[in-house]
C-alpha cells in the first residue's frame, strides 16, 4: 500500500505490546530465547512499515519492571539480544532517519547496555523520519510515581500541577499520546503499559504472535483504527 494515502485516517502514535515470542516458539519446539530473537528481527520490518504509512511514531514494550522476576537466563538472553540489536543496526536506522528515544529506568540494566543505549540516544536525537520510542525497563505505575516525586523535589504547589505539567514529567515527555495501542498474542490486557498516556487510545488485539506480525497484519490494524470514531468522552456532534 501507498499506506499515508491508502487510508483515511493515519495514527500519529502507534504503540505494540510485543507479545507471543515465547509460545511462538514453543509452537515449533525451539527454546524461548529462540521466540524473543524471531521478535526482536520483526521490530525492524513493522518499524519500516509504520514509516512508510506516516506514523510519527512507534513505541514498543520492550522489557517491563517486572520480566525481571523472569528466570535469570532469560533475562541475561533478552539484555544480550537488545545490545546486539543495538550494536549491529544502530548505523542503519540512522541512516534511515530513525530517532531512537528510550522510555524507562537504566537502574540493574549492564554499564555496556546502558552505555549503547546512550550512545543511540545521542546519534539519533536529531533525525525525524519516524521515532521508535523503546520501553525498556519500563512500567506504567514506575512511571506516574517517579513523576510524582520530581514534581514535589522541584518545589512545585500542589495548585500548580495539571495535566499538561505532570506529562512533562513522564518518560514520554514531548511525544503525543498513542492513538493506537496493538497487543499481538490474543491477551485483552494493558498490563502497565502507558497507563496514562492510553487513557484515550484505541486499543486492537489480535491473536497473531509477535514475530508473525507483518505488513499486513499492520495494515489492518490501520484499517480498524481508521473506522474507528474517536470521541474522546465527549457525544457524537449531531
Amino acid at each position: 500500500m501507498t499506506e499515508a494515502t491508502a487510508l483515511a485516517r493515519i495514527p500519529r502514535h502507534v504503540a505494540i505490546i510485543m507479545d507471543g515470542n515465547g509460545r511462538w516458539a514453543r509452537a515449533r519446539g525451539q527454546p524461548r530465547l529462540a521466540g524473543h530473537r524471531a521478535g526482536t528481527r520483526n521490530i525492524r520490518r513493522v518499524l519500516k512499515a509504520c514509516a512508510s504509512c506516516g506514523v510519527e511514531v512507534l513505541t514498543i514494550y520492550a522489557f517491563s519492571t517486572e520480566n525481571w522476576g523472569r528466570p535469570s537466563a532469560e533475562v541475561r538472553g533478552l539484555m544480550r539480544l537488545l545490545e546486539q540489536a543495538l550494536t549491529e543496526q544502530l548505523a542503519e536506522l540512522h541512516a534511515e532517519g530513525v530517532q531512537i528515544r528510550h522510555s524507562g529506568s537504566l537502574e540493574r540494566v549492564s554499564e555496556s547496555l546502558s552505555k549503547a543505549i546512550q550512545e543511540a540516544l545521542e546519534l539519533t536525537k536529531d533525525n525525524q523520519r519516524i521515532i521508535l520510542n523503546v520501553a525498556f525497563n519500563y512500567g506504567g505505575r514506575a512511571e506516574i510515581m517517579n513523576a510524582v516525586r520530581r514534581i514535589i523535589a522541584d518545589g512545585i504547589a500542589a495548585e500548580e500541577v495539571n495535566e499538561d505539567l505532570f506529562t512533562r514529567y513522564l518518560h514520554t515527555a514531548g511525544l503525543p499520546d498513542p492513538d493506537l495501542i496493538i497487543r499481538t498474542a490474543g491477551e485483552m490486557r494493558l498490563s502497565n503499559f502507558l497507563i496514562w498516556q492510553g487513557a484515550y487510545a484505541e486499543y486492537y488485539s489480535i491473536p497473531t504472535y509477535w514475530p508473525d506480525f507483518d505488513q499486513e497484519e499492520l495494515r489492518k490494524a490501520l484499517e480498524a483504527y481508521a473506522a474507528r470514531e474517536r470521541r474522546f468522552g465527549r457525544l457524537k456532534n449531531r
